[in-house]
């Protein structure tokens, strides 16, 4: 439930002029506004779970959303039932003037691929279908002009390869691979919440930049409790982000009882040393960076 100064459950990422939210608990416009951010750019909304504290923010930022004069469709992707859930919370946002474009979960992991975003979708372990979502900006390999004129790549078509474009050359078909080198390392996050430490989030979460995991729990007492209610402990998701290599972990989540998240830190760093409380409008600006940097 919200406390001074902590809202509901949200995340908003902001790429090329493109925002995505994943929940959208309530008081989420309320911190965007806070932020500074804006509203008008939000085209993905993903959800893990119908939970009232991860949707119940909805129908007031649709309705800002339409008031901002937006009329671009908006994708909303989310488990099973998703059209129908929105729908009923749509009784008191029923008059939009943009499209709203859904994306219903049915597999173990899914892939979309939507305004530069590879949105990964993998189901955890809760008390209903409950999903938690990897985002991925993939990064091109580096233009090798030795290869494009090894290949006989006449100059005028290399800024259209290079930019993912094929072109049809008489009998032949050119295509990126054949001036670009191998891909880089992109940015990826790893949001996961209201589920037990499950093998797949450490997989999915693999080498991951930064890692939002939810740690219901951080006293050591309330672990027969996480486990009860399909919940984690600070420790658990320490260990996950250990298993899984990411580079750095926020904590999120907490039960109203956790006021001071941070008094716990010490023991969660001993498991996992760049772990960190999370806090209503933290954030972080993420840059490719080379491997050989």
């Amino acid at each position: 439930m919200p406390l001074p100064y902590r809202r509901l459950t949200a995340l908003m990422t902001r790429f090329n002029g493109s925002s995505l939210l994943i929940d959208c608990g309530e008081g989420t416009q309320v911190a965007i506004k806070e932020k500074g951010w804006s509203f008008h750019p939000i085209d993905i909304i993903c959800f893990t779970h119908y939970h009232a504290d991860h949707i119940s923010g909805l129908p007031g930022l649709l309705l800002t959303l339409g008031n901002a004069e937006r009329t671009e469709p908006v994708l909303m992707i989310g488990p099973k039932g998703l059209e129908r859930v929105v729908n009923a919370l749509r009784t008191i946002a029923p008059e939009l003037p943009f499209e709203i474009r859904f994306h219903e979960l049915s597999e173990k992991e899914e892939t979309i691929r939507v305004k530069g975003y590879k949105i990964h979708a993998f189901r955890v372990q809760h008390n209903v279908t409950c999903y938690g979502y990897t985002i991925e900006i993939e990064r091109k390999g580096r233009f090798d002009v030795e290869r494009a004129v090894k290949a006989g790549i006449p100059q005028m078509y290399w800024s259209r390869l290079q930019k993912g474009e094929q072109i049809q050359l008489d009998d032949r078909l050119l295509t990126p691979d054949l001036v670009l080198g191998p891909q880089r390392k992109g940015i990826k996050i790893t949001y996961c919440t209201d589920t037990r430490p499950v093998s797949q989030i450490a997989s999915c979460a693999k080498g991951a930049d930064l890692f939002i995991c939810e740690g219901m729990y951080a006293e050591k007492e309330k672990e027969a409790k996480a486990r009860q209610y399909k919940h984690m402990t600070f420790y658990e998701a320490a260990r996950l982000a250990r298993d899984a290599g990411v580079s750095e972990l926020w904590l999120t989540h907490f039960s109203p009882s956790l006021v001071h998240p941070q008094q716990y830190m010490k023991d969660v760093k001993a498991i996992f040393p760049r772990s960190f409380p999370g806090k209503d409008g933290k954030s972080v600006e993420l840059d490719f960076i080379d491997e050989n940097e």
